[in-house]
């Protein structure tokens, strides 16, 4: 199993944090089914102050440029990056591979 994990930045403004909180904790069905139909098998994503951190986790063998890229075009994923990105320090015009940064592991137990 492959583990990513990635980092975005909220704008500094509570009332949108508290929002954008909401927002996931009601995903839309359509992003939660293609998410995994590309393949992920897991993700979650954790809140501090306004930073953002997102776990994925997939098999070795998926490809997952490949598996994004597939994703930015199934159904309403295209609204769902605009709809969001009000709530991101990113362009609204960014795709969600642009917006989400790669971190690099420095440490494992």
């Amino acid at each position: 199993m492959q583990r990513l994990v990635k980092t975005l930045s909220l704008k500094d403004d509570q009332s949108l944090i508290d929002e954008y909180c909401d927002v996931h904790r009601n995903i839309w069905p359509e992003i939660r089914s293609g998410i995994k139909e590309v393949g992920v098998t897991a993700m979650d994503i954790y809140l501090l102050g306004n930073n953002l951190v997102m776990i994925i986790e997939a098999p070795d063998d998926l490809d997952l440029e490949s598996a994004f890229n597939r994703l930015a075009t199934m159904p309403r994923q295209q609204e769902w990056e605009e709809y969001v990105a009000r709530f991101q320090n990113c362009g609204k015009e960014e795709s969600s591979a642009e917006k989400w940064k790669l971190m690099s592991k420095i440490f494992e137990l």
